[in-house]
């Protein structure tokens, strides 16, 4: 007896999974760039969302900020997008057919706050997945790479 294919892996059939990955990216950081990595391996197509986030200032455009990732992203990648949004994610992924939302965590502080927006996304019909931060990278944040740089 063979066993069937989960039909809702990636790669699966005709089954093509999108995922997004929201952040300000203010700047990018080699934690970004670690989960950007690994989500590509997870999920057929990845959207690296820059989003506006009022809570937060940053020193640059979203418009800049997408360049800027965009600038730190391997050409190979080409499963990787990168685009600038104001608006809930969970409203981009309904209007762009983007099947899970990837966010990375550092710690547990990242893991209470992240949980949260998580739930409101369930709610609103689009799962998160989290990826834990690398040991070597858990000390790095875009506050930190501001501050040094």
């Amino acid at each position: 007896m063979t066993a069937e294919p989960h039909p809702a892996a990636p790669g699966v059939g005709s089954v093509r999974v999108r995922a997004v990955y929201p952040g300000s990216f203010d700047p990018v950081t080699p934690g970004h760039l670690d989960v950007v990595r690994r989500a590509r391996d997870l999920f057929d197509e990845l959207v690296v969302l820059v989003a506006v986030n009022s809570a937060k200032q940053p020193g640059r455009s979203e418009e800049e900020r997408a360049a800027a990732v965009r600038a730190a992203l391997p050409a190979g990648w080409t499963s990787v997008t990168v685009a600038a949004w104001s608006g809930l994610t969970a409203t981009y992924c309904r209007r762009h057919e983007v099947g899970v939302i990837v966010r990375g965590l550092r710690n547990t502080t990242d893991l209470q706050a992240e949980y949260r927006l998580a739930a409101m996304n369930q709610s609103l019909g689009v799962p998160t997945v989290f990826l834990p931060a690398l040991p070597e990278l858990v000390a790095v944040s875009s506050t930190a790479v501001r501050t040094v740089g």
